[in-house]
């Protein structure tokens, strides 16, 4: 069972870029997806969550309005679009999987019970 995700890189303050998360081994179409970044000497934070069918998100509140989370579960695939980005949104970025359903709690890195190996963004000012 893995997460694979992609699509980072390198980017200038200001630029886009969309990481993708394709899920290989059993299916994810009922879970909680979501991600998580990690900046260099900081905890892993939330970024943003989507429910089962789509119809739920979630957004970390310094994402809100910059960041989209979108999925297709014929593909099993999880998608982030990041706009404006900043260089505080510099990390590596982790795919998730949640299989407890959506709440509140999705924010929580221990409920999460499959993780992607990460993707690197660097956001140069």
């Amino acid at each position: 069972v893995q997460l694979q995700a992609s699509g980072g890189g390198l980017v200038q303050a200001g630029g886009s870029l969309r990481l993708s998360c394709a899920g290989t081994g059993r299916t994810f179409s009922t879970n909680v997806m979501a991600w998580f970044r990690q900046a260099p000497g900081k905890e892993r934070e939330f970024v943003a969550g989507i429910n089962w069918n789509a119809d739920h998100v979630m957004y970390a509140d310094s994402m809100k309005g910059r960041f989209t989370i979108s999925r297709d579960s014929a593909k099993n695939t999880v998608y982030l679009q990041m706009n404006s980005l900043k260089p505080e949104d510099t990390g590596v970025y982790f795919c998730t999987s949640c299989s407890t359903g959506w709440g509140p709690w999705i924010t929580a890195a221990a409920a999460h019970d499959y993780w992607g190996q990460g993707t690197l963004v660097t956001v140069s000012s």
